[in-house]
Formats: C-alpha cells, sequence, structure tokens
C-alpha cells in the first residue's frame, strides 16, 4: 500500500492523482543529482536532461533502473527531442565554476539565454512551473552587502566572468517577460556558494580545492590576500530551499536568495578546512582573479518569510561530510584508472 500511494496518490475527493512529472535540467550535476534524489524519495517522476559535459554519470548511476527516473542524453542549446509531459522543470543546466566556464565562454553563454528560452517554451506549452537556478554572481563584485534581491548588480559585462554572470541575468530578463507577456508560470533562486558530497575533485571552486589540496598533502591555494569574503551553504539545504520555493504560489516568482549569511574569510575558511583534515599543507596565496568578487553574503528575509526556509547545517558539520566524501573520491580515482587499464 505505501509504495502504491506513492505512484497514485489520493485527491480530495477520494480519485487517485498521479505522481508529479517534473524534468530536471543539470540534473546529473552536483546540485542537481541530489535535487534529483530528493524529488524521487517525495514521489515525484524525474527526467534528468544533462549532455554530461560537466555533469557526472556516477552522481546518478544509482537512479539507473529506478522506475521513476528516466535519464535523457540532451545540451538544452538545442531544442528539445522527444515530446516532454511534465508539471515542473528545474534548470539547472550550466557550468557553474570558473575553470568550466572560462574553457567553454560562448557555450556557457548559449547555454544560458537559449536554454532559458527552450525551457521556457515547453513550460509555457505545458503550462507548467519552471525554476530558473540563477546565481549570487549577478551581483558580480558588490558594493552592498550583504546582497539583497533588490541590489541590481556591480557586474563587468564584458570580462572573463560575462559568460556565466551577464549569461544568467539574461536568464532572468526572459523568465520575467516570458511570465509577463505570455503568463508561464516562473520562479527565480539566485543561489550562493554550495558545497558538499558529490562536488567533483577538479572543480575549480574554494571548497574543492582546498579540501582536495589539503587531503593530497599540496599546498593549498588562496587568491589575493585571503581577506575576500564567501557565504557556505551545504548541498541538502539548497535542495530543500530549491523545492520550497517551487511549491509556492504562482504570485510568488522571486527572485530569492538561497544561501547561508554565515560570511566567512578565505583565510578563516583555509585554515578550518586544514585543521579539520588533520593536513600539513602549507597555505600560499597567488594572484587574485580578474572580476574576482571581494564580498559575497546574502540577505535571505525573503528565503525565511516566503520560504519558512534557514539553513541549519554549521560549516564544521558541512565540512565533515564534503571531506569525508573527497577522501573516499582520492582513494576511488586512482583504483577506477586501474581498473580502465
Amino acid at each position: 500500500m505505501q509504495r502504491a500511494m506513492t505512484h497514485a496518490r489520493m485527491t480530495r475527493g477520494g480519485a487517485p492523482r498521479r505522481s508529479l512529472r517534473v524534468l530536471v535540467t543539470g540534473g546529473a550535476g552536483f546540485v542537481g543529482s541530489h535535487l534529483c534524489d530528493r524529488l524521487i524519495e517525495r514521489g515525484a517522476h524525474v527526467v534528468c536532461l544533462d549532455n554530461l559535459s560537466t555533469g557526472r554519470r556516477q552522481n546518478i548511476e544509482h537512479l539507473i533502473g529506478n522506475p521513476r527516473f528516466s535519464l535523457l542524453l540532451h545540451d538544452v542549446v538545442e531544442p528539445i527531442p522527444v515530446p516532454l509531459e511534465v508539471d515542473e522543470i528545474y534548470n539547472l543546466a550550466c557550468p557553474a565554476s570558473p575553470p568550466a566556464y572560462s574553457a567553454a565562454p560562448i557555450h556557457t553563454t548559449m547555454t544560458s539565454v537559449l536554454g532559458a528560452r527552450n525551457l521556457l517554451e515547453l513550460a509555457t506549452e505545458q503550462n507548467a512551473k519552471i525554476l530558473q537556478a540563477s546565481t549570487s554572481e549577478i551581483y558580480g563584485d558588490p558594493e552592498v552587502s550583504p546582497q539583497p534581491e533588490t541590489y541590481w548588480g556591480h557586474v563587468d559585462p564584458i570580462g572573463p566572468r560575462a559568460c556565466y554572470d551577464e549569461g544568467k541575468r539574461c536568464a532572468e530578463s526572459l523568465f520575467f517577460d516570458h511570465a509577463r507577456i505570455l503568463g508561464t508560470r516562473i520562479k527565480i533562486a539566485r543561489i550562493f556558494n554550495t558545497y558538499g558530497p558529490r562536488m567533483s575533485t577538479d572543480d575549480g571552486r574554494v571548497t574543492s580545492n582546498l579540501i582536495v589540496q589539503a587531503l593530497s598533502g599540496t599546498d593549498m591555494t588562496v587568491y589575493g590576500d585571503g581577506s575576500q569574503t564567501r557565504s557556505f551553504c551545504y548541498v541538502d539545504e539548497t535542495v530543500e530551499a530549491l523545492i520550497r520555493l517551487m511549491a509556492t504560489p504562482d504570485a510568488v516568482a522571486g527572485p530569492v536568495n538561497i544561501g547561508n549569511p554565515d560570511e566567512r574569510t578565505i583565510n578563516d575558511f583555509a585554515a578550518i578546512v586544514r585543521r579539520m583534515t588533520g593536513s600539513r599543507s602549507q597555505i600560499i596565496y597567488r594572484p587574485l582573479p580578474v572580476d574576482d568578487p571581494r564580498r559575497r553574503c546574502p540577505d535571505i528575509g525573503q528565503a525565511v518569510r516566503l520560504l519558512d526556509w534557514l539553513p541549519n547545517v554549521g560549516l564544521e558539520e558541512g565540512l565533515a561530510r564534503t571531506i569525508a566524501y573527497f577522501r573516499d573520491e582520492l582513494v576511488r580515482l586512482p583504483m577506477a584508472r586501474e581498473a580502465v587499464a
């Protein structure tokens, strides 16, 4: 009876109601794969769409064969190749780490812009709700901190990060124009630094970089003087906020900041990672990359009010889980290479 109810929930009148049909683009990525897990746990039928350019099959391998999960290998830059009936769409398709989007800046912009257009057309046709995973990067190198959703940002539109920053800003514009003109049911989440298991060892963001370096015994790289700040949110809490935002009434479009307001300097963060890994690595300093934000801290007042959401996983608790994951990954990767050889 328990299993039957997940596939055919009951309406108030007693008639069976089918499970939600959810499309997750970028579903094989770090955050996307955790989202797929949570949606399936809640009884949804999930289509994971990913071209595996930065997403990894191993992130969703455990879901292959689940009758409520399917994988569609596709690039959102191209129109959706098969007819899909969906109730909800989570658009997480886009490289999110600086090395990844810097390696393919044109395709990154097209992913944000053309991908948004293709998915908005599908959502409009299906009258489905669609959530855009936007980013704190739309605030650029902010002159206001913490950053509220009303802040328009301080972005270099032609710099090396613009493919990501401006791509996401343009996607937000497309979403709101679709809502205003076509009545598309939209949600915008501005996600701040998220970390946790399933990040790639070569992801290139500060959390994975420092943990992998510390565990490997190599120098831990801090860019600039380390006084710049970030606010780190554990992945489970980010996913919970996305699901709560999707569940809000249609009048709640956002944007809504999703992040942990516990602001830390990179120097402090590196010291915590070094201590928690028991590493003897030296912390070394390199020049700050162009347009790298000097402060990053979300004002989450709207998330608290609209979603009844507040992050509860402390930094050290989340880092302990993340370090354990990377420790296992660093053992698994050489074994996987030997097996292939």
